[in-house]
């Protein structure tokens, strides 16, 4: 059976991240320190050596010869004659045995090696530095040997840097954990804000803090998702009660009619009734269909798009269309990339609306401008107050002159004409006009033509 990898917080990794860059960067700098002063202390002995030899050259130049004694920091000197013999040595180095064997290398008049298990230090290393003494019949040789440094010098040197080195870690890690936690109590407090919403209550909002990083921008995004959530549940909520009302008037005029007509059957006119059934029952059907078009609008499930011609569209629609009004057009060229079903259905609701409210004409134009396909549809009815002009857009709004003019309309024919001018990336608005009302759906053009 696997075992369930342990999940750590986000504190947790960036602290330990934190901590473990510290600390790498606390073994380069103390191992950098370490060997330098090793370095610098190693040198530091290699010249008292050196120099302790130099002082035993002179003593030979002048030909004494007399047993040379070490000095503070040189353990041993010897020096040897041309011919391998000891010819003066410290005291504490036993006869007969030279102190070292190498030499310097040609061209040079010193040289430092790293000797252990000497006789004058068994068991340790020693520094030991070889000088050249010319001298009339030869070269002399001139040996020192000075205690050789541990790697990490000293235990002071040590300790201080190892201590040095955990406190700066510590303190790394404390502040680091500090740090993200204060960069991230925002979070909680998102989490627990959103934890309060639920279906019947999106009032909640998370606050925003003060200064301006990706926190703020994340509060600030989830309070505008929360926005967006609750102006849709709450036209979803007006959606339905509309969509109810309006479903539930030709339902309740078909029950009164077919419940009165059993309460007396033999005196019901029963084709009227049928009739007047069927004409609720086609309303009823009328709404169904429209709104299964915005939901499939809404969801997304558009017809495939191809090019095509605009006013190509429209002169097929109104040749076939049946004209109870004067219907006047112009037309240019328009490519646009589209559904041609969903295209004639917003043509479609736009003249059902303009030969609603017209008194004689309607008008309808195509033109290409500024990269855009604008059709127009104007008539020469009462028009439209300024205040209602979006307002018509709206599901299941009727004006007052419309209610009378057509009791059996839905009220969604506008806002499903919006939906596809806005599904191929365009507008539909209602614009000024000298009489009537007109309505101007702009679709970009193909790439083609633009």
């Amino acid at each position: 059976m696997l075992r369930r990898r342990p999940e750590w917080s986000v504190r947790t990794r960036l602290t330990l991240l934190a901590t473990l860059v510290m600390t790498l960067l606390c073994a380069g700098f103390s191992a950098l320190i370490l060997t330098n002063v090793h370095t610098e202390r190693t040198n530091e002995r290699s010249r008292r050596s050196h120099d302790a030899n130099m002082r035993a050259i002179t003593l030979l130049a002048r030909g004494e010869l007399s047993p040379v004694h070490a000095e503070r920091g040189v353990a041993a000197l010897q020096m040897i004659d041309p011919a391998g013999r000891i010819v003066s040595a410290s005291p504490n180095l036993p006869r007969g045995s030279p102190m070292a064997t190498f030499a310097p290398i040609a061209g040079r008049m010193g040289r430092t090696e790293t000797l252990c298990d000497m006789p004058v230090s068994p068991g340790d290393c020693m520094l030991v530095s070889a000088t050249i003494a010319p001298r009339h019949d030869g070269n002399w040789i001139g040996y020192a040997a000075a205690p050789a440094h541990p790697w990490y010098v000293s235990g002071r040197l040590l300790s201080g840097v190892l201590t040095g080195s955990v406190l700066l870690i510590g303190f790394t890690a404390a502040g680091a954990y500090r740090i993200v936690g204060r960069a991230l109590k925002p979070v909680d407090t998102i989490r627990a804000q959103l934890s309060k919403i639920t279906s019947t209550d999106l009032g909640h909002r998370v606050p925003v803090p003060g200064p301006r990083d990706e926190i703020h921008d994340l509060v600030c995004a989830v309070n505008q998702t929360l926005d967006l959530l609750e102006a849709a549940l709450q036209r979803e909520r007006r959606f339905t009660s509309d969509a109810s009302h309006d479903l539930r008037s030709p339902i309740t005029a078909m029950r009164a009619q077919m419940e009165e007509a059993l309460l007396h059957p033999d005196e019901a006119d029963w084709p009227v009734t049928v009739t007047s059934t069927l004409d609720s029952l086609q309303r009823l059907q009328a709404i169904v269909a429209d709104l299964l078009t915005l939901s499939r609008l809404e969801a997304g499930c558009a017809a495939a798009f191809k090019p095509l011609d605009l006013s190509d569209l429209v002169t097929y629609e109104l040749d076939h269309r049946r004209r109870p009004l004067t219907i006047t057009r112009d037309l240019e060229p328009a490519m646009v990339h589209g559904a041609s079903i969903e295209l004639i259905r917003l043509l479609t609701n736009l003249l059902d609306n303009a030969e609603r409210h017209a008194a004689a004409t309607v008008t309808v134009s195509v033109r290409a401008e500024d990269g855009q396909a604008v059709l127009t549809v104007t008539d020469d009815g009462p028009g439209i107050a300024d205040g209602q002009r979006e307002r018509v857009f709206q599901r299941f709004v009727r004006l007052d002159d419309a209610r009378l003019k057509d009791i059996n309309g839905t009220g969604l024919g506008l806002p499903i004409a919006r939906q596809i001018a806005e599904q191929h990336g365009g507008t539909l608005t209602v614009e000024d006009c000298e009489q009537g009302a007109r309505f101007v759906a702009r679709i970009p053009l193909c790439h083609a033509q633009v």
